[in-house]
């Protein structure tokens, strides 16, 4: 039987294709803000996120992008759209070609509680017409963001993020991170220049060894952020390769010009 290609099994050094997005928005939660752990003097643990050491600014430099970080600590899908008033994701002067969507950690863990109305949902939550018509599911507020980037930039193409397998997780949560990646999957039925990358698919195996060369605790180190850069621009690439069609005009999204065929 031939083995099924995993288009991040060879890192391209230099991120290949992905250096023609540009400008790119990191919407996501602490693994995307490059937070570290560390101990406080009362022996306690504490979190801070080191932006110049999250995943997206190593891309950045590894591409020679420029990244947005929309993202913090503890982000939710649902918490996500407070927070952007503030960093102002959603304004003319930060709009991007590209954004990537890193979210669900939180959302999955707490579910429950942060979704006590309709917990993680399905595509019928979401209202295509009316922006704020969404019904209080995961779903509902994921699909909001996507939505409101498509308001921003009517052609901007967006990259949904799946998350990795670690067998040490409990089975049932690990349903739930089964059910995240069906629903991210099942997106680009829905939206044009939308695309998956798969790290639930194709990642590596987040699990003991993994922890021993790139975790501070639960969540990564410097290095860790630096092999998710990797993996992400070179998931990118393949992701543009592959979309050469899609991908042609990228200079001309978020303008009032339309590339030629």
């Amino acid at each position: 039987m031939q083995k099924e290609f995993n288009p991040i099994e060879t890192i391209i050094p230099d991120g290949g294709m992905t250096a023609i997005l540009r400008k790119v928005g990191c919407i996501g939660d602490s693994l995307s803000s490059g937070e570290c752990e560390y101990v406080k003097d009362d022996g306690s643990i504490g979190f801070y996120d080191l932006y110049d050491y999250s995943w997206g600014q190593f891309m950045a430099r590894k591409c020679g992008l420029e990244v947005l970080n929309f993202s913090c600590g503890g982000l939710k899908a649902r918490t996500f759209h407070e927070y952007a008033g503030y960093n102002k994701a959603f304004t003319k002067e930060k709009a991007c070609k590209a954004y990537i969507i890193a979210l669900g950690v939180n959302d999955m863990s707490h579910l429950d509680t942060a979704y006590p109305e309709l917990g993680f949902g399905s595509m019928d939550d979401v209202d295509f017409e009316v922006l704020e018509g969404h019904k209080p599911s995961f779903v509902g507020y994921y699909v909001k963001i996507i939505l409101k980037i498509r308001a921003l930039v009517k052609d901007a193409k967006i990259f949904c993020v799946t998350m990795p397998t670690d067998s040490r997780m409990a089975p049932e949560k690990a349903e739930l991170y089964d059910k995240h990646a069906e629903f991210i999957r099942s997106l680009p039925n829905y939206f044009k220049s939308l695309y998956v990358i798969d790290l639930r698919k194709y990642a590596c195996e987040y699990g003991e060894e993994f922890s021993k060369k790139y975790r501070l605790g639960g969540h990564l180190s410097p290095l860790g952020y630096k092999y998710t850069a990797d993996i992400m621009a070179t998931y990118i690439d393949y992701i543009i390769n592959n979309n050469i069609d899609d991908f042609k005009g990228i200079g001309f999204v978020g303008t009032d010009k339309t590339a030629r065929p």
